[in-house]
């Protein structure tokens, strides 16, 4: 129990990466786990997408680029993309998508792995480019992008140190 809470406690996204890929065994152990995370009625209306492939991960980067309105990496040179999508026919779809996310960015670091949780999922995927992306993963039905997370090891400077926790973050009755 320590462990985990320790897991959780130190945490934090990395936002630059080397180039080199992370393990298929550390890729199976963090996308397994997402696939605990707890969902409304546990109907698991999330669906993950693992990318590793460069051009596919360049495009992905490029898009997410565009809508951000810049033409640097929103992905920080990291390998990997997990991005969630969730459907939409679930009323719980947005929040068991981002506890798939949690799950992921938790087990990434329970492994030794870098991660960052990354936007604008949803505005890539409602792009036409996006559509043919799911529709070429064979992935039908109403999916929304919820957030992608990337994966990697990180470059010194990559990683900050935690933010003391703001006054009043719990309150007790």
């Amino acid at each position: 129990m320590k462990e985990t809470l320790e897991d959780l406690k130190t945490r934090r996204s990395c936002r630059k990466y080397k180039p080199d890929q992370i393990t298929e065994e550390e890729l199976q152990a963090i996308l397994e786990a997402g696939t605990y995370a707890p969902t409304g009625m546990g109907m698991q209306s999330p669906v993950i997408v693992a990318v590793q492939d460069k051009a596919v991960r360049d495009q992905l980067s490029r898009i997410n680029a565009a809508i951000m309105g810049t033409d640097s990496d929103p992905f920080y040179g990291a390998p990997t993309v997990l991005i969630v999508l969730a459907d939409r026919s679930r009323r719980t779809y947005v929040d068991d998508g981002n506890m798939v996310i949690g799950n992921l960015l938790n087990a990434a670091h329970a492994v030794g792995v870098d991660s960052c949780y990354i936007y604008r999922a949803r505005e890539t995927f409602q792009t036409e480019e996006g559509k043919e992306l799911l529709r070429h993963w064979g992935i039908e039905g109403d999916y929304e992008g919820i957030g992608n997370v990337v994966l990697g090891y990180g470059l010194p400077g990559g990683v900050k140190e935690a933010a003391p926790r703001k006054d009043g973050y719990i309150i007790r009755v």
